[in-house]
């Protein structure tokens, strides 16, 4: 194991004002900044003429999208293979071999069709390399996005799992801001014929899982893996880096309850993706939070801002810098994403979420029709408020969708299925974002702006869905939220509002049972 947990006692953190738990979140947080950066970073390079010709593709061609798409199946495919070794050799080894494959994979994107002069000499052999860095650090980015929430998640309190989570995802909008603010200073510096206006953001990404592979070895592996292992010393030891050794007896001793409760609980993809399966109820709850996060619509969004600025009625420079806007923006809103989640809960949410980006699609929809089919209209008559729903949209999705979807999987799970379920998570949040990148630029060049209308009714659609079936597992233990799931099966329904009398509904009072006290209190 190249990268064997803390030992240090007294002074575990890297920096005197840090603590053990801000480098865990900070190092989580920096984590999940890779998939907002390729996000960002895409959005310029699908416009850039060099990028294009290098590639030998149009800019209008459904090549486009394939390129962006692959990488999304690289992500489910890696999260199998994380995921398989989270629980095998532990979290925190996953997490290094991932940050190893992402490095690799960005290295073939830059040097993809690479020529001192600018003009390609890999006599079309560059896109080849392009799809298999994009699918290659996909790889990478989908083991990441699988086994950090579960670290992070085993490392936090129950009441401030949503708070530690969301916080990270704020960090995943400061990832696609830095790549997107790159991209567009290199491209007004450089122009959109220069082969390193869009080399660059890709190379500098590197920063990344450098800069984490080599503070991954002062990080614990969670208390919680090493006891499934029945490695109780190196379970202490962990605790100890943390707590030091008074305050880890006692979550010593949590722990191994916890452990003998669940010690003969073994469960497989079998048992979780077959019906009667022993976790396909919180299965299905998982892959549903995915496939509606993904027809909010906002992940085209992110990656096409630009394009739908320019339906609004802007110029292509203009667009530019008002999505650079809503990124600023975005990563503004996120705040009040970590601050409410614990308050408000999952639930909640996400059907505030659901209802508001249908009314925000809904007017997008008015405001792209006058633009386009319009032109005497004056273009800042209807861009100004058609921004300002995009920007509100923005801030929607940010505190209802982004996070929530990726908590709950780390929630609803026994110990022994949690890294499995976080990996089905990504694996279709990986084909559903595929379908969605892929389809979305086809969905811009031939429905214009009645694709806004397709969001606003998937949108709706995801709002019933998680009224009806979505139960809320904020402010609850993991073992408290695996209650709705064998109520389930003693109701004989799926439906929130009448398991256990629709306990479920919202998030339990402020008490916590002391017997239940989590690892790590919120800071």
């Amino acid at each position: 194991m190249p990268n064997p947990p803390s030992r240090m006692k007294d002074d575990t953190s890297l920096f005197p004002v840090f603590s053990k738990k801000h480098e865990i979140v900070a190092f989580s947080s920096t984590a999940i900044a890779l998939y907002g950066y390729d996000q960002g970073m895409m959005s310029l390079i699908n416009t850039n003429r060099n990028y294009l010709r290098t590639m030998r593709i149009g800019e209008e061609s459904p090549i486009v999208g394939i390129i962006v798409s692959v990488y999304y199946l690289g992500c489910a495919v890696g999260s199998v293979v994380a995921s398989w070794l989270a629980d095998k050799r532990g979290r925190k080894p996953s997490i290094f071999a991932c940050l190893a494959t992402t490095s690799f994979g960005n290295i073939l994107m830059f040097i993809s069709g690479l020529s001192m002069n600018g003009s390609s000499p890999w006599d079309g052999y560059a896109i080849v390399f392009m799809l298999l860095g994009r699918i290659v650090m996909g790889l990478g980015v989908g083991g990441i996005d699988a086994v950090i929430p579960v670290y992070s998640s085993e490392l936090a309190s129950d009441g401030a799992r949503g708070r530690a989570l969301a916080q990270e995802f704020q960090m995943n909008i400061f990832g696609l801001l830095m790549a997107f603010s790159i991209n567009l200073g290199v491209t007004i510096g450089l122009g959109k014929d220069n082969q390193w206006a869009w080399r660059l953001p890709i190379i500098i990404m590197q920063i990344f899982p450098v800069l984490l592979m080599s503070l991954i070895s002062r990080l614990p592996e969670t208390p919680r893996w090493f006891m499934s292992k029945e490695r109780r010393t190196d379970a202490s030891k962990a605790l100890e880096s943390i707590y030091g050794k008074q305050g880890s007896k006692s979550k010593l001793a949590e722990l191994e309850e916890i452990q003998d409760n669940e010690s003969d609980e073994k469960v497989g993809y079998k048992d979780m993706l077959l019906p009667g399966g022993s976790q396909f109820h919180p299965t299905m709850v998982t892959i549903m939070g995915q496939i509606n996060q993904a027809l909010t619509g906002y992940g085209a969004v992110s990656v096409y801002g630009p394009q739908i600025f320019e339906l609004l009625g802007f110029s292509v420079r203009d667009a530019e810098y008002l999505t650079l806007g809503n990124y600023f923006f975005y990563f503004g809103m996120m705040t009040i994403a970590w601050m409410s989640i614990d308050v408000l809960g999952r639930r909640r949410l996400m059907l505030w979420g659901s209802m508001g980006l249908a009314g925000s699609f809904a007017l997008l929809t008015l405001f792209g029709g006058l633009s386009y089919d319009f032109p005497n209209i004056p273009s800042l008559a209807v861009g100004i408020p058609g921004s300002i729903i995009l920007y509100l949209a923005t801030a929607i999705f940010g505190i209802g969708w982004l996070a929530t979807v990726w908590l709950i999987p780390t929630e609803i799970y026994p110990s022994t299925a949690r890294a499995q379920g976080s990996a089905i998570s990504v694996i279709v949040w990986g084909l559903a974002n595929f379908t969605v990148t892929l389809l979305a630029p086809i969905g811009f060049n031939n429905l214009k702006y009645w694709l806004f209308l397709v969001f606003a009714a998937t949108n709706t659609f995801a709002g019933w869905w998680t009224w009806k079936y979505s139960p809320e597992s904020g402010g609850r233990s993991f073992e408290e939220n695996q209650e709705f799931f064998i109520s389930a099966v003693d109701d004989k329904s799926w439906s929130v509002k009448k398991v256990d009398g629709g306990k479920f509904l919202r998030m339990p009072g402020n008490d916590i049972d002391t017997e239940r006290e989590p690892l790590l209190r919120s800071t």
